[in-house]
């Protein structure tokens, strides 16, 4: 007890508080710059927006690029404020931080030599931003996996598929990146109907069906083109191939595709218009049908 009390006198409680009140202080205003960085970074993704929309960008498409930027600037900002919070926060504390200031630059050349494969990410991720390759909310193939954009940090980019699994791609080892949402989405159809329909009636059947899409009140609005019917595309085996296209706008080609689709099998049904299942027709010989017609006898006479 008595050992107690003499630490209690002798330790220094006025310097404790006065240490304590400045590391609150500094933890007080380092809140109040990302405050003001939160706040600065909202207002320049609303300028940067309304540049994409003068550079002849669709809203959507300034907004996705604008998110993209902003989130990696405010990860960037968040690190940088936190680290030269904690170094002040260790100078408070008595500690020097000198030595690992100097000793900074050696580490990052150890790191640089070890971790390669770190840096080697971060590039190619820069040059992902840089280039406008995806955005957030994009759908992206990616080394041959597709899914939503859901976020693109400064080594990984992420995927969410259409099952709900999330696929983690170093930027560095991304061999092949395919945008399916830039600018405006392509639905591209093969409708097959049967060889004894008339190529022109079906071919006028699909222009009319895509119109009638293109001016309903809701579906009219996701698509940007009129419909493009490319023709007679193939000669398959129990059908006729019709190839065309639907411009819609980034990530509606599905919903768009699926109504099209929808719309188009009551118009055949109407029209009479056969969609044919696969079939094949057998050509027997005559020693092969006698053989075939003894079997079928055998059979009967078994019955009776």
């Amino acid at each position: 007890m008595d050992l107690i009390n003499l630490l209690l006198e002798e330790f220094d409680w006025e310097v404790l508080i006065l240490t304590s009140l400045r590391i609150l202080l500094i933890l007080v205003l380092m809140w109040g710059l990302m405050l003001l960085a939160r706040l600065g970074l909202r207002r320049l993704e609303q300028r940067l927006v309304r540049r994409g929309q003068g550079a002849d960008e669709s809203l959507t498409e300034a907004s996705k690029r604008a998110e993209t930027l902003i989130r990696l600037l405010r990860q960037g900002i968040r690190i940088v404020i936190w680290v030269v919070a904690l170094l002040i926060i260790l100078r408070e504390l008595g500690v020097d931080i000198a030595p690992i200031l100097a000793s900074a630059g050696i580490v990052g050349l150890a790191v640089g030599f070890g971790a390669q494969n770190l840096v080697r990410d971060v590039i190619a991720g820069f040059f992902i931003i840089l280039e406008n390759q995806v955005r957030l909310g994009d759908v992206a193939i990616i080394n041959g996996t597709g899914g939503l954009v859901e976020a693109i940090n400064f080594r990984t980019l992420v995927l969410r598929d259409l099952s709900g699994t999330v696929h983690v791609f170093p930027n560095g080892t991304i061999t092949t990146l395919s945008n399916m949402t830039r600018e405006w989405s392509g639905y591209v159809f093969d409708i097959g109907v049967a060889y004894k329909e008339d190529v022109d009636t079906v071919i006028g059947i699909i222009r009319e069906v895509g119109e009638e899409l293109a001016a309903d009140e809701h579906f009219g609005a996701l698509i940007v083109e009129p419909i493009e019917v490319f023709g007679l595309d193939n000669f398959a085996d129990s059908a006729v191939v019709i190839k065309g296209r639907l411009k819609t706008r980034p990530i509606q080609q599905w919903a768009v595709g699926r109504e099209f689709r929808r719309r188009l099998k009551y118009a055949f049904d109407a029209r009479g218009i056969e969609i044919p299942f696969p079939h094949r027709t057998l050509y027997v010989n005559d020693t092969d049908r006698e053989i075939l017609q003894a079997l079928a006898q055998a059979g009967r006479t078994q019955d009776r």
